[in-house]
């Protein structure tokens, strides 16, 4: 009976620290927002990382004291200095991470802070915004089929769980048109503005504006990263200096020209492009400026974590500009095999590579190339991505944008 109730009393002591403890981290959290004046939380499904880049670029240019914090190919924290940090995680990735990183952009005194949201569960998205960031400016990038298995099971549901970010009392920031009704709706139901980028801000980035970018940025991206530095009142013509300034972030979306024994090997890194409206996109332009006279090689990463992805891909695969041959690296290749199978592609036209590393898989991507080479690399960075674009562009002898 004694040690029944020494029990009781243990865990009803241990709960009442956990209550007293989280109340403490909940009150020292909200004391910590209020250092940070103006708090931008970017949510999307492609261009996150670039957008908050941009902002970042952005707004240092026009002279405010600017922190980051992205969760693209690789988590970092970027200084008041435009210096990136890599974040290290010692485990899976958790959304309390965001927490932590406000706590340490707290330390260096910013006006700004631009961070990425890292939840994909519609619940933690919404979470995140309203006991994480609590931002002043909210931006959604886009809506696009990707995660539908946390998020879908259409991208319209995808626009839905998205706009859980949107914030309380605020401005919303989208170049979303097709499910622009859903944030108007997110906006009205929490009291804030909803600032949408149209497609004629979108045409006013040419190409002018975009050639002094070291890598392949989308005009949208840039749009939208302007919009929210204009109004934050930074002029448009320094912003986008700032912004021509960045160096590209892992994982950009660059063509390598790789000379092997007299031929050419083009090689495009579209592994961070990996919703299939994205992916379609980069292959169809880098057919028509580069395909002709080239065989087309797709490599295609699988994740045996993300096997929807994997079949989405090969859904519209068949649908596009025939490659000669599709390369099947990573991890659970066969969810993109069966699939791709079913919806018209030859079994002959694919070989799995899976588990080899980046210099077989090299070797075996110059064995279909009968010729010169156009190879583009797809649907997933980690898992085997990054270590192939790394293999290639050490090896490339010009760098182009897309």
């Amino acid at each position: 009976m004694v040690s029944t109730q020494i029990l009781v009393g243990t865990i009803g002591g241990a709960w009442a620290f956990l209550v007293v403890f989280l109340v403490l981290e909940a009150s020292y959290h909200r004391r910590t927002l209020k250092q940070i004046p103006i708090r931008i939380h970017v949510n999307g499904t492609r261009g996150k990382t670039s957008v908050v880049r941009l902002i970042n670029a952005g707004l240092r240019a026009g002279g405010y004291r600017v922190v980051a914090k992205t969760t693209g190919s690789f988590a970092a924290f970027t200084g008041p200095d435009g210096i990136d940090y890599p974040i290290h995680r010692p485990d899976h990735p958790n959304i309390i991470e965001q927490m932590r990183v406000i706590w340490r952009m707290r330390r260096f005194d910013p006006e700004i802070a631009v961070i990425e949201c890292m939840a994909l569960q519609p619940t933690y998205q919404s979470l995140t915004e309203r006991m994480m960031v609590k931002s002043t400016h909210g931006v959604i990038t886009n809506a696009r089929a990707d995660h539908l298995d946390v998020m879908g099971p259409g991208p319209r549901d995808v626009a839905l769980a998205l706009a859980g970010s949107t914030p309380f009392g605020a401005r919303l920031y989208t170049a979303e048109r097709r499910y622009l009704d859903v944030f108007e709706d997110a906006c009205a139901d929490r009291g804030s503005e909803l600032c949408a980028v149209g497609e004629t801000e979108v045409a006013a980035i040419d190409d002018a504006m975009l050639a002094p970018f070291d890598y392949a940025e989308h005009a949208e991206n840039v749009a939208l990263a302007l919009k929210v530095c204009e109004d934050l009142g930074v002029d448009r013509a320094a912003a986008l200096a700032g912004m021509q300034a960045l160096p590209p972030e892992v994982g950009a979306t660059r063509i390598l020209d790789v000379p092997f024994f007299g031929r050419s090997l083009v090689f495009v890194n579209a592994f961070a492009a990996n919703d299939p409206e994205s992916t379609e996109m980069i292959w169809k332009k880098v057919v028509a400026s580069h395909g002709a006279g080239r065989d087309k090689i797709a490599v295609v990463n699988c994740r045996f974590d993300r096997p929807q992805r994997s079949q989405q891909l090969a859904d519209v695969a068949a649908q596009w500009t025939p490659a000669e041959h599709y390369i099947l690296i990573g991890s659970g290749t066969m969810h993109f095999a069966n699939r791709a199978v079913k919806r018209g592609l030859s079994p002959n036209a694919m070989t799995i590579a899976e588990g080899l590393a980046s210099s077989e898989i090299f070797e075996t991507i110059v064995e279909h190339c009968r010729g010169d080479g156009l190879i583009v690399g797809m649907c997933n960075v980690h898992g085997g991505g990054v270590e192939l674009a790394r293999y290639f562009a050490n090896r490339a002898a010009k760098v182009e944008e897309l």
